[in-house]
C-alpha cells in the first residue's frame, strides 16, 4: 500500500461518494462511478486497517515482553 495513502482522507471521500450518491442529482453512469471509486477506497481502507491492526499487534507483544525491575531506594 502506497504511503501516502491516509485513512483519513479516504473516509471523507467515502461520506462525499455516499452524499452524491443519495442526492439522486447524479447519472447513472455517474453513479457507477462513483460505486466503483467507493468499492476501491473501503478495500484500501480495509487493507490500511488491517496494516495498522499488524502494527498494534506487534507493538503491544512488544510492550508484553518488557521486564519491570523494582527499585530499591535504600540501597
Amino acid at each position: 500500500m502506497s504511503e501516502n495513502f491516509q485513512l483519513e482522507k479516504a473516509l471523507a471521500q467515502l461520506e462525499d461518494i455516499v452524499r452524491k450518491l443519495e442526492s439522486k442529482d447524479v447519472t447513472l453512469d455517474q453513479s457507477v462511478q462513483l460505486f466503483q471509486k467507493g468499492v476501491d477506497l473501503s478495500r484500501r481502507c480495509a487493507e490500511k486497517l488491517t496494516e495498522i491492526e499488524g502494527s498494534v499487534a506487534k507493538l503491544k507483544g512488544e510492550l508484553e515482553s518488557l521486564t519491570v525491575e523494582k527499585f530499591d531506594l535504600d540501597a
